[in-house]
């Protein structure tokens, strides 16, 4: 009668699971009550640097202008260290066109990555989904039909950008408020949308065409704390609530409804929440600067290039998108001696030909 020992008398090896150091895990930090958070080194180190290149850009270009300052000078003027004339050039006249040009640059980086996130497609952004189109709309409703400026054209794109959302969410329905159908019903959406906007540009006044050309430009000059402070109180809301409250349903939202319901998420409150959370991030930020071109479509991707981690990564996006914001507006002031080239057509060429790249890459491996 054979033993439990086998054939040859020997005990045969047991074999144990393998650890997550042998299979290559993001290492783990483990913290009070036996609660754990997973990391990943290189997405770590991918998004300070993002950040510090921002910061260093920031600072450039405040010291940048017609009185030019050193960043030890920037430096101490915003401690409350320099003297009255630089403070005042700092706090009052550069500062706030920068803290508009970082927050808009990572409302739209964070949006960027909600909506391809949602359509799990790469070209799933604002300005191909329509929202962009409608604040665009609401502005030029309010300077062509009210010839309203100021505070009103801003909260016109508000409106313009919420009503879109609220249009795309009727269209696509509660269930279909994600992938191809969001992307297409998006792409019809900013094809009526670019009509009426064209048809409210040839009934407008030579004044107010001009006034909304610029705008529709997406610039940064001229902001003030009236521009930056809407979208920053609505970002210290809407961002800690996205990173807290629906990060992790966004990851295993990428898996599947399916698994996603198998694992207990709240599918459609999620999905909605983060729509919502999204269009309102696009709608302020169209509202502080304009309607800034390709922010939202290129700084995802590059920030998953730099991470290589899978997921829709929204802190990198959101960081990418500050430092691809500071950036286009310092290589607008630089790029041509005398002359300043609004933000919106920096990202436009730059962000044009990325899509360009993008969708030849997409052709070459077979996915398009």
């Amino acid at each position: 009668m054979r033993s439990c020992r086998g054939v040859w008398g020997v005990v045969p090896p047991q074999r144990t699971a393998p650890r997550e150091e042998d299979r290559g895990a993001p290492p783990t930090v483990r913290g009070p009550r036996g609660t754990s958070l997973r990391y990943a080194p290189r997405a770590v180190a991918a998004t300070l640097g993002c950040a510090l290149a921002a910061l260093a850009v920031a600072v450039l270009l405040i010291g940048s202008g017609d009185y030019p300052m050193g960043p030890g000078a920037v430096l101490s003027a915003l401690l409350g260290n320099g003297d009255p004339a630089q403070a005042f050039i700092v706090h009052e006249l550069r500062l706030p066109r920068v803290a508009t040009a970082l927050t808009t640059g990572a409302a739209l980086g964070l949006a960027g990555a909600i909506f391809q996130s949602l359509s799990r497609n790469p070209l799933g952004s604002p300005d191909l989904l329509g929202f962009t189109q409608g604040a665009s709309a609401g502005v030029l409703t309010m300077i062509v039909l009210f010839g309203a400026s100021g505070p009103a054209v801003a909260s016109g794109a508000v409106g313009g950008g919420v009503a879109t959302g609220l249009a795309i969410y009727a269209l696509t329905g509660r269930h279909g408020a994600h992938g191809a159908r969001l992307v297409l019903v998006g792409i019809g959406v900013a094809a009526i949308l670019t009509g009426v906007n064209g048809y409210l540009i040839t009934k407008a006044q030579i004044t107010d065409a001009a006034r909304a050309a610029l705008w529709l430009t997406g610039s940064l000059d001229g902001r003030d704390w009236g521009e930056a402070g809407p979208l920053l109180a609505v970002m210290a809301v809407l961002v800690p609530a996205v990173l807290a409250g629906c990060a992790r349903p966004l990851r295993i939202l990428e898996l599947g409804d399916d698994a996603a319901r198998a694992l207990g998420v709240p599918i459609t409150r999620i999905r909605l929440g983060l729509l919502a959370a999204a269009v309102l991030l696009c709608a302020f930020a169209a509202a502080a600067a304009g309607p800034v071109a390709f922010v939202a479509l290129t700084a995802p991707q590059l920030a998953r290039m730099l991470t290589r981690e899978p997921g829709p990564n929204l802190v990198p996006s959101l960081v990418m998108g500050a430092a691809l914001m500071v950036a286009a507006d310092f290589a607008g002031q630089r790029l041509f001696p005398g002359h300043q080239l609004p933000v919106g057509v920096v990202t436009g060429l730059i962000g044009g030909a990325y899509l360009v790249w993008l969708l030849a890459a997409q052709r070459r491996t077979g996915r398009l």
